[in-house]
């Protein structure tokens, strides 16, 4: 008898690539995973949690709830970062397990054996295996898991809690994940971990592992997820260049704060020199570059003053893209219990300043690329448009019948088929 199981994903690119490992290793458990709007009953329903605000948190857990109530039959499983945090919460909510990150390795084996989340993070090992490659049956690019944890404890992140030191997936099944993925037709592949920047398998970095990802045949481009800047790691700029099309101009490269004494209450380890330094760099090898960024406000302590410099930098930098969040506690981490916690009708105010300038750059940059040539994937259909993405992450949408979709085409930007905000992924 056929077995049917559903996958749902929350947060980043790395949940994202958690989920194709989990999808291969159901389909070798006899699994028929379907997509969650296809209809069909499924005997299994897993949840990627995401823990990375006390809101994304919640909503997990209302996820858990309304998967219960509309599947009552189910065995209903949790895991990733809100798993990781607080498995009871989800077994409260009517989760029959709730399994933390290293967890997912055992999905759907073991599953009882660790119902209370009592597998302990991998931490001690440097180098990691996932034992499987990655399937993608729903998706028109490959998230393809390089790196896992974050040693940086910056003082308002969860994350380090949740997902353990930096390790790296061992470089040779990283290699067979992206040659599967290619052979599978896939136009793209993103590289992705919670620091990327941190890859390093026997004394091959991330540079030297785009070297090797550049030399396998086939029609194929890699992009780089955000990426925690480390602004010694000018080798990732010249592996980037030297890839040519192969690898795509975009970086996004987490800022935080434009004040350099803000970004030393958030333990962030470089200066805003620092910073625009190691952008000048890419964006004089890498012409055409999306330099994307996350930017917090209303930081604890942050004053007028630190505000009006982060705005300003914001400003120079001239971004592409800008990921803006509005600071709140995140219980168990440090500047949840700092002083001058900021009020919520400043912090209101500043996001909306820093939303205008942010929305300024980025249709600079948009404006910049228009009659410049492109290599773009137009990946879906939607009410007789193709839409894509360039290279360098710029949204277009044209015509159905003027490309093929899941092709790498080289076009040139026209102004009329440029969307004036990227959508969602």
């Amino acid at each position: 008898m056929k077995k049917y199981a559903e996958i749902h994903t929350l947060g980043c690119r790395l949940n994202i690539a958690d989920s194709a490992l989990l999808t291969a290793r159901l389909q070798s458990a006899g699994y028929e995973v379907v997509e969650p709007s296809a209809g069909v009953s499924a005997d299994l329903i897993l949840l990627n949690s995401c823990a990375v605000t006390a809101e994304a948190a919640a909503k997990s857990r209302r996820m858990v709830r309304r998967m219960r109530r509309e599947n009552p039959g189910a065995q209903i499983i949790v895991t990733g970062c809100a798993a990781q945090l607080d498995p009871q919460t989800f077994l409260e909510a009517g989760a029959d397990a709730a399994l933390p990150n290293d967890g997912k390795v055992v999905i759907p084996d073991s599953v009882a054996r660790f119902g209370q989340g009592n597998v302990e993070l991998n931490s001690g090992k440097s180098v990691f295996k996932e034992e499987t490659l990655s399937a993608f049956p729903f998706r028109s690019r490959a998230f393809i898991k390089i790196q896992e944890g974050c040693n940086n404890f910056c003082t308002y992140c969860i994350v380090p809690y949740v997902r353990g030191r930096e390790r790296s997936r061992a470089l040779d099944e990283v290699i067979s994940d992206c040659r599967k993925a290619v052979a599978d037709g896939f136009p793209e592949l993103v590289l992705t971990g919670v620091n990327t920047c941190a890859y390093n398998d026997s004394g091959c970095d991330l540079a030297g592992l785009l070297e090797i990802l550049c030399n396998i045949p086939g029609n194929f481009r890699i992009r780089l997820s955000s990426t925690e800047p480390r602004m010694d790691h000018f080798s990732m700029i010249d592996a980037m260049a030297a890839g040519g099309e192969k690898v795509c101009r975009f970086l996004h490269l987490s800022l935080q704060h434009g004040s350099d004494r803000i970004l030393k209450l958030m333990n962030r380890r470089y200066t805003c020199g620092e910073y625009r330094r190691f952008v000048a760099a890419a964006r004089e090898k890498l012409p055409g570059v999306h330099v994307g960024t996350d930017v917090i406000v209303g930081f604890p302590g942050e004053t007028d003053e630190d505000f009006a410099q982060s705005l300003e930098f914001v400003r120079e930098m001239a971004f592409a893209n800008v990921h803006i969040f509005s600071y709140s506690p995140r219980p168990g981490t440090p500047a949840a219990k700092m002083p001058e916690q900021v009020k919520p009708d400043v912090v209101k105010e500043r996001f909306r300043q820093l939303k205008e300038v942010a929305e300024q750059s980025a249709a600079a940059f948009r404006r910049s690329q228009i009659g410049k040539n492109a290599q773009v994937v137009f990946e879906r259909s939607d009410k007789g448009l193709l839409r894509g993405w360039s290279d360098n992450y710029l949204s277009y949408a044209v015509p159905e019948n003027l490309f093929p979709a899941g092709e790498i085409v080289n076009f040139t930007a026209l102004e009329e088929f440029l969307e004036k905000e990227n959508p969602a992924e």
